[in-house]
C-alpha cells in the first residue's frame, strides 16, 4: 500500500471545508483507493489530504499535472505531494456499529 500526503498550505478554513465537502462524493469507490481524510490545520491555516492507494501505480495514476493544477484552483494554493510506503495499516471501521 501506499500513502499520499497532499498539503496545501495558507488555506482558508472555510475554503478548504468547502472543497472537502463538495469533493468528498467524487472518492466514493474509487477503483485503487482504500481511503481518503481531509484535514485542517487551524494552528497552521494548512490543508492536508491523506490518500491510501492499493498500489503505487494507481496513485501516481491519479496525481496528474492536470490534476495538480485544478487542485491548485481550488484550494488558492499549489499542493506538495508526498508518496510515502504504508508499514502497517490500522483499520477499525468496520469495528464501529452503524
Amino acid at each position: 500500500m501506499i500513502g499520499v500526503f497532499v498539503t496545501f498550505g495558507t488555506v482558508d478554513r472555510d475554503r478548504a471545508l468547502d472543497v472537502a465537502e463538495k469533493a468528498a462524493p467524487r472518492f466514493e469507490a474509487m477503483p485503487g483507493l482504500r481511503s481518503k481524510a481531509f484535514t485542517y490545520d487551524a494552528g497552521s491555516g494548512t490543508a492536508t489530504s491523506f490518500y491510501v492507494w492499493e498500489s503505487e501505480s494507481a496513485a501516481r495514476a491519479f496525481f496528474t499535472d492536470e490534476l495538480r493544477e485544478q487542485v491548485t484552483g481550488l484550494y488558492g494554493v499549489a499542493p506538495e505531494i508526498r508518496f510515502v510506503e504504508i508499514a502497517a495499516l490500522v483499520d477499525n471501521g468496520a469495528a464501529v456499529p452503524a
